[in-house]
């Protein structure tokens, strides 16, 4: 008998010892809201390995329990349209509550170097698509090496007035290093194919629409800024993708529409419910940002913005600009903040059920840029939700966490793992205080972090923690395609 509950009393403290162990870190105490599963309920998470190992009713133990009570435990953050694609600018979207970062617009190439160069680097998880306008100067300037856009903007003459690969139309040769190169992005892991017309006047219909094919072929979406602004233009790229059976993706909406915003969500949600593959975004923010000597300021930009000179402010002086300015600035190069929306349409995307949440954050330069790459998720729970009571909280966690990992994670197995908290999940997690969640960057001073958000974890590592930015954290994953 004795002999018997010595080997009880030794199995009890081993199992004991494997509670006590079984978990890296426990998020005790917290209000979890997870949209994939509608939980809202006080849950104590364990977290192991990188990974949600419990979500349990009952207290648990681990090597460090961190009490998050009063506070949201949520499925970290996830950007769709992050251009801002350095360690700094990462570091920034963490304080906003950002673990996974992805420039599926203007997009990379080529594809390995660019994955290769932010292997060790990241804070957050990152990726990209394919972009044709990266691919299509490549294919006009074969001498240059061309990677991550908005980082090499000034190097390639970039989104520059007048460079061949936005102002030329293509022929045979063009169109067949494209062809080629976006589907040897694709091989590579690109996340879909990234397109900024508006930047690429000179690509006419047939030439998206054969880069189209390429995304229906391969069974990823088309992430498109259109070739103009307003419900015209976005209505030759769903065109283009019905004609094709691609999956379509068009960005910030709140900007494409801009007087057309209303019509324009309805025509998105038509198309859906005639079964197109089609999702939006939008950032909270009445203003939008480029490159001054872009395409997109070629002439007849008055008519197509519908805004004048007074309207744009040099984002490193905040200086509001006139012709004479204009003009030097556009053969200077650098960032304009371009005022162009209403509150109202901005509202109308936010409050709609199936809008995204992406910021379109720009890297900043010398801590100038635009707020909307600090504070666009703050923005949205704070302002929006909280304070306007435009859309309930879990509605708005469900447009920066499930949704845009239901966008993916069709093509992308990684993103299956992500956009929940839920076991086995990537232990990728956004602690904040709902009473006072806000954004604080302005456009005076762009890179001032949020508040309220006192923890976040990226693969079960903490990147900001009580507040504060852990710096040497680079715990970011690469995201890939299948």
């Amino acid at each position: 008998m004795n002999a018997r509950l010595r080997i009880l009393a030794a199995f009890a403290t081993f199992a004991t010892s494997l509670q006590i162990s079984a978990h890296d870190l426990v998020l005790a105490n917290g209000r979890v809201m997870d949209p994939a599963s509608g939980l809202d309920a006080v849950r104590h998470i364990g977290i192991t390995g990188g990974k949600i190992s419990v979500i349990s009713e009952t207290p648990l133990s681990g090597e460090q329990i961190l009490d998050v009570a009063g506070h949201v435990v949520s499925p970290g953050f996830i950007d769709i349209h992050a251009h801002g694609q350095t360690t700094g600018d990462m570091q920034i979207q963490a304080r906003d509550g950002v673990t996974t970062a992805l420039d599926m617009e203007v997009g990379v190439y080529p594809v390995n170097e660019w994955y290769r160069s932010m292997e060790g680097k990241a804070p957050l998880n990152f990726g990209a698509a394919v972009g044709h306008i990266t691919v299509r100067f490549a294919a006009f300037h074969p001498q240059l090496r061309i990677g991550h856009w908005a980082v090499n903007r000034a190097r390639v003459s970039g989104l520059g007035a007048s460079p061949a690969g936005a102002n030329k139309i293509a022929g045979e040769a063009e169109l067949k290093l494209m062809d080629e190169a976006i589907r040897r992005g694709l091989d590579e892991g690109a996340l879909g194919i990234g397109f900024g017309i508006n930047y690429t006047p000179a690509a006419d219909p047939s030439e998206i629409e054969a880069m189209f094919r390429i995304a229906a072929e391969r069974q990823v979406p088309a992430f498109v800024h259109t070739r103009a602004f307003g419900i015209a233009a976005i209505r030759e790229a769903i065109d283009a993708a019905k004609k094709t059976g691609s999956a379509l993706h068009i960005v910030h909406v709140g900007s494409s529409g801009i007087t057309d915003v209303p019509e324009v969500l309805k025509l998105i949600d038509a198309s859906k419910a005639a079964g197109m593959d089609l999702t939006t975004e939008v950032y909270p923010y009445t203003a939008a940002s480029t490159a001054l000597e872009s395409a997109m300021f070629n002439p007849g930009w008055q008519d197509n913005l519908k805004i004048s000179y007074g309207d744009l402010a040099w984002a490193a002086t905040g200086e509001r600009l006139t012709q004479e300015t204009f003009e030097s600035y556009r053969k200077q190069g650098g960032w304009v903040i371009i005022h162009m929306m209403k509150d109202e349409n901005v509202e109308k995307a936010i409050a709609h059920p199936g809008v995204l949440i992406a910021s379109d954050g720009i890297p900043f330069v010398d801590g100038k840029g635009h707020p909307r790459g600090a504070g666009t998720f703050a923005r949205v729970l704070g302002h929006y939700s909280r304070d306007k009571k435009l859309l309930p909280l879990m509605a708005a966690l469900a447009k920066m966490t499930i949704l845009p990992a239901k966008r993916l994670e069709g093509h992308v197995p990684m993103m299956r793992n992500k956009g929940r908290i839920a076991i086995g999940a990537d232990a990728d997690i956004t602690v904040f205080d709902p009473a006072k969640v806000i954004d604080r960057a302005t456009f005076e001073a762009p890179t001032t972090p949020s508040a309220g958000i006192p923890h976040v974890l990226v693969n079960g590592i903490f990147v900001v923690r009580d507040g504060e930015l852990v710096k040497d954290a680079r715990p970011g994953r690469a995201v890939k395609a299948r």
